[in-house]
C-alpha cells in the first residue's frame, strides 16, 4: 500500500504544479498585447494544459486504488473526511475542466476576464489542496 500512497502523491503533487502555473499563464495572456508574446504564451499553455491532464489520470487513478483497493478511507467510524476530501477532489476536476473552458476562449480570442480575475483563480487551487491536506492528516471528522 506504501507504494501506491507514494505514486499517488507524487502524481498530485505534480498535477497541481501544473494547476498552480496555468492561471499564471492565464494572468500573462490578459495581459499581453503583443501578438507574437501572446501566441508562445498560448502554446504554452496547451502543452501544460495537456502535461497536467496526463498527470491527473493516475493520481486519480492511485486515489481511486487507495479507496476501493486497500479501504482508505471506506471502512470504520471516523470517515467523514474522507467524503469531504472527494468532495473537494470533485471540486479540483472541476478547476481543471475550467481550464480548458478559459484556455478555448484565449484561442477563440474570446476572453473577458481581467489578469485580477486570473490571479484570484489561480489562488483557488492553493485552498483547495490546503484543504484537503488539512482533511488527510488531521482527519477531523
Amino acid at each position: 500500500m506504501l507504494w501506491v500512497k507514494s505514486l499517488h502523491l507524487i502524481f498530485v503533487i505534480s498535477w497541481f504544479a501544473g494547476l498552480f502555473y496555468l492561471p499564471r499563464i492565464f494572468v500573462n495572456l490578459a495581459l499581453e498585447t503583443e501578438p507574437h508574446a501572446h501566441a508562445r504564451l498560448l502554446l504554452m499553455a496547451r502543452k501544460l494544459l495537456r502535461f497536467t491532464t496526463i498527470l491527473a489520470i493516475p493520481a486519480v487513478l492511485f486515489g481511486l486504488w487507495l479507496f476501493v483497493g486497500y479501504g482508505v478511507g471506506l471502512r470504520g467510524p471516523g470517515n467523514g473526511w474522507m467524503h469531504a476530501k472527494l468532495f473537494l477532489v470533485l471540486l479540483v476536476l472541476g478547476y481543471h475542466r475550467a481550464c480548458f473552458t478559459l484556455l478555448r476562449k484565449f484561442e477563440r480570442g474570446v476572453n473577458r476576464r481581467s489578469d485580477k480575475f486570473f490571479r484570484v483563480f489561480n489562488e483557488s487551487a492553493v485552498l483547495l489542496l490546503a484543504a484537503i491536506v488539512i482533511l488527510v492528516i488531521v482527519k477531523p471528522f
